[in-house]
């Protein structure tokens, strides 16, 4: 170990951002085996233009910094990896396949039992309210998830200054 990583300390913050993204991870495998069991569904947020993520064009174009699709009646194809998930995802009828790194995901919400975790150090009342449409869903239309779930943001643990 360097003297300069010493003097740093750990980076906490990041352990517990990688934990915290191990839950959505252990949540879509727990999907991915089994389906969703009763009311759950989710919605996660994800940064567009993040390295690894793949996506339809005409959904990129619609969509150039993120998106909030819905994982709840119409999915296909769901395979969650250790740093990743891939979906078929069904907007208009049609497919649309997606892959999800994890470290793009900025949020994740299962309105049915009000959780929700927030990435990235973003303050969500700093986002304007998503309007009717805005929330991609497959298959069918999704209630605005502002408000829906209790939000767990990595600020709330960070130490306040003395």
């Amino acid at each position: 170990m360097h003297d300069d990583d010493q003097k740093m300390g750990l980076n906490y913050e990041l352990l517990v951002e990688d934990a915290l993204r191990h839950v959505v991870r252990a949540a879509l495998g727990i999907v991915e085996k089994a389906g969703l069991p009763g009311d759950t569904h989710f919605y996660i947020s994800f940064d567009t233009q993040h390295h690894g993520v793949e996506m339809p064009d005409s959904l990129r174009k619609d969509h150039p910094e993120s998106i909030t699709i819905v994982i709840q009646h119409q999915y296909a194809d769901l395979l969650v990896e250790d740093d990743r998930f891939h979906i078929t995802l069904f907007f208009g009828g049609k497919p649309a396949q997606m892959v999800v790194p994890f470290d793009a995901v900025t949020n994740f919400n299962d309105p049915s039992v009000g959780f929700g975790l927030q990435f990235g150090g973003m303050d969500p009342d700093d986002d304007e309210p998503l309007e009717e449409g805005e929330i991609l869903e497959a298959g069918t239309e999704a209630d605005n998830m502002v408000g829906s779930a209790d939000i767990v943001s990595l600020d709330s643990f960070r130490k306040t200054p003395s």
